[in-house]
């Protein structure tokens, strides 16, 4: 006769197994095929791509939202409005009727700029100046007369004071063309140093999604992600950027709250052209398994020994044989082990 069967709980990642606790050499096959109680429920062990798979939350919109700040005293005399686009060379608004310029860079300004300046600032604005057609200089980090001459000439073109330096506050560098986001200051309104006139964006659409600390797994910077538009379709995405933001409490009682932000990149813009900012569902992997041996998750069983096995059965008779267990998800399991192979059919306890 087949041993009693205790019933007990195995909790696994992924979802709850229920199992039983058996002895690894117990098999059917000496006893009398009339009277031995077979699997009722039964599955078969498949050959997949696993992945262990979470949705979450997310707005589409323009990415990471940037500020610029006055850096010096003055007038506010002109401004971009909200949703204005601007590239390269052109004015994200006017001081006292001196423009601040836009030039692409990843080193933000925070110095005047000058003759015997030395740094990667300097290479930047060479490198400005050489994309928008000013010539007599090496694209270096030096800050040289042939720079200073090159810079006369680019403020003459802009109708400025022909100094040869670049003045802290006459310049925004950002990584590429820019999106004006919102604006906070006023034409006509005095403005003092370190206070914001605007914010912008990127002008690609980007999906951003706050994760629990706990899931932090998930944010993996150029980790493949699926996201779902409103209208259903859905889009392929990778993550571009990866911070851990703060948000404050929202009532005394309350602590802030440690997020993960997550900036998803969408490659097929046209997809996303029909919403300016929508409510969207990312997918991300985890982990992924190619091409391993699966079970459903409550077909594993406990054994005394330790560790889990399944009960696989051809319909006459029924035997225990251990496994291995890899990735749990989406109710399934990876397992490997001598026997098992696709197509191998296991019990399925009550």
């Amino acid at each position: 006769m087949r041993p009693a069967l205790t019933a007990v709980i195995v909790l696994a990642a992924g979802g709850a197994a229920s199992a039983f606790l058996v002895n690894r050499g117990d098999t059917s096959q000496a006893a009398d095929h009339a009277t031995v109680a077979l699997p009722v429920n039964t599955a078969k062990v498949t050959q997949q791509t696993l992945k262990d798979t979470e949705t979450a939350d997310g707005e589409l919109g323009f990415g990471t939202t940037s500020t610029a700040v006055n850096r010096t005293a003055g007038t506010i005399t002109g401004l971009p409005d909200s949703g204005q686009e601007l590239s390269r060379g052109q004015t994200v608004y006017s001081l006292d009727n001196k423009p601040t310029t836009l030039l692409y860079g990843a080193l933000p300004a925070y110095r005047k700029l000058a003759d015997g300046s030395e740094g990667p600032d300097v290479l930047q604005l060479e490198q400005n100046l050489s994309a928008m057609g000013y010539t007599g200089f090496t694209v270096d980090d030096e800050y040289t007369d042939a720079t200073a001459e090159a810079v006369e000439d680019w403020q003459e073109d802009r109708g400025l004071d022909e100094t040869g330096l670049v003045e802290l506050g006459s310049v925004l560098f950002a990584p590429s063309r820019i999106r004006v986001d919102s604006v906070q200051a006023q034409e006509g309104a005095p403005i003092g140093p370190n206070q914001t006139v605007l914010t912008y964006t990127g002008t690609t659409k980007a999906v951003t999604v706050q994760l629990d600390a706990s899931d932090q797994r998930l944010a993996k910077s150029d980790a493949k992600v699926s996201v779902t538009l409103p209208d259903g379709a859905t889009v392929p995405g990778k993550v571009q950027k990866v911070s851990t933001v703060i948000i404050p409490a929202d009532g005394a009682d309350k602590d802030p709250e440690t997020k993960i932000e997550v900036i998803v990149a969408i490659d097929n813009q046209k997809a996303v052209v029909a919403w300016s900012l929508a409510a969207v569902d990312v997918i991300f992997t985890a982990s992924e398994r190619k091409n391993v041996l699966t079970v459903p998750v409550s077909a594993l069983v406990a054994l005394r020994e330790g560790g889990f096995g399944v009960e696989v059965t051809d319909g006459k008779s029924s035997n225990y044989l251990p496994v291995r267990t890899g990735l749990f998800a989406g109710g399934q399991v990876e397992i490997s082990g001598t026997g098992i192979k696709a197509g191998t059919v296991v019990g399925i306890p009550k």
